[in-house]
């Protein structure tokens, strides 16, 4: 039955304003994986005295304070070292913290060190942290490249009495306060379910991949052409076969990878994420895999979940919670790829008859995403820029 003209009209409405939206968002979606973070570490000993570590991307602090200084787009350890008492200031004017009673503890940087992260290289701040008394409570201020990356987060692993505990710090939000050495599971809960949401929302080849295999569920190939399905029945299964398929198949590698039992390289893996967005999409374009598109949900869901695993790692597992932070994480992940479901669903289930939808929004919108996979695929690859930064 074909819906009246005026809800097509708004469902129309609906998604060339999604569309609009995504074409300001595939320029940055084309540029990078990884969205910006830093990993602040702060630990307490048994005596009370607090010391920390700051991880922070040299691409974030060049874009703030400017490292390159002959513009020859390559950071060397030299650059580094001269801009190092700017980046101590900078950075550090944006941290505070304050122990029990509000009473405020000074924080100094040392000497300068540089790390590799699976997104490039790092500066490393040690810190030493001095407060009035030892402090049983923490509260952490927090706002590195708040007037600059709206989408910059903070991780946070913080060890004090042998407990350990992970959050997310968001430069737009107030300070949060922490109780050292308690470990509160629900708190602990709640911060890694809010990472595996926001990390899918923001793991732009994660959801490109899951949209390129959700374009054709309302679609059936038949006589070498793309038809709309009959009914919302098969459609609605098919999606919950593909949605099933990846969810179970990432879980897998998410939990091997982040307990160490299987290991990958991480530009293998970000690689090999980038292939699948490409090959997804341009099985949408000429289809190699038709009914089983499920398979292929989950052969490459366990590609995806390695990368999903890098971030959990590097966002730091907890000893004492292992169980809970994979599960709360995976959590996150599928509530963040249901609300992607939801919002697509039944939209593309509306307009799936009309030769919008399979001129511009299948066949282009796949025609788009494989040239945008194409161009991870190249720079992960060789490990060089086809966009600028």
């Amino acid at each position: 039955m074909t819906p009246p003209r005026r809800d097509r009209a708004r469902a129309h409405g609906w998604l060339f304003a999604i569309l609009g939206l995504a074409g300001l968002w595939l320029p940055v979606a084309a540029d990078a994986h990884k969205p910006s973070d830093s990993y602040l570490s702060i630990m307490q000993s048994d005596s009370g005295a607090l010391t920390g570590r700051w991880d922070i991307a040299l691409r974030d602090l060049d874009f703030a304070i400017g490292l390159d200084a002959d513009g020859d787009g390559a950071i060397t350890w030299g650059e580094v070292r001269a801009k190092h008492a700017d980046i101590a200031a900078y950075a550090l004017a944006r941290l505070a913290l304050r122990g029990d009673g509000d009473q405020t503890c000074s924080v100094h940087a040392g000497a300068q060190m540089l790390e590799d992260h699976t997104d490039g290289t790092y500066s490393v701040l040690p810190l030493s942290i001095t407060c009035t008394n030892a402090p049983s409570q923490l509260s952490i201020g927090y706002t590195l490249f708040a007037d600059l990356d709206p989408q910059h987060r903070g991780l946070l692993n913080l060890r004090a009495r042998g407990l350990a505990r992970s959050a997310v710090l968001d430069p737009q939000a107030p300070p949060q306060r922490f109780e050292l050495g308690e470990a509160n599971r629900w708190a602990q809960f709640v911060d890694y379910l809010r990472e595996g949401v926001w990390h899918i929302w923001v793991g732009f080849d994660h959801i490109l991949f899951l949209l390129s295999l959700l374009l054709p569920a309302v679609m059936t190939w038949q006589a070498s052409r793309w038809h709309p399905v009959q009914g919302f029945r098969p459609a609605f299964w098919d999606v919950f076969r593909i949605v099933t398929s990846f969810t179970v198949a990432h879980s897998i590698t998410l939990s091997l990878a982040a307990l160490g039992v299987v290991s990958l390289p991480s530009r293998l893996v970000e690689s090999a994420i980038a292939a699948s967005v490409l090959v997804a999409a341009l099985n949408n374009v000429r289809p190699l895999v038709q009914g089983r598109r499920w398979l292929v949900a989950f052969g490459f869901g366990l590609i995806h979940g390695f990368g999903f695993a890098s971030v959990l790692t590097e966002l730091g597992l907890p000893r004492d919670a292992l169980v809970l932070a994979l599960v709360s994480f995976n959590l996150g992940v599928e509530c963040g790829q249901l609300v992607i479901v939801a919002l697509f669903l039944p939209l593309a289930y509306s307009l799936r008859a009309s030769r919008f939808y399979r001129r511009t929004v299948m066949m282009g919108g796949s025609l788009a995403i494989a040239g945008i996979a194409g161009i991870w695929l190249a720079e992960r690859l060789f490990g060089f820029k086809l966009l600028p930064v």
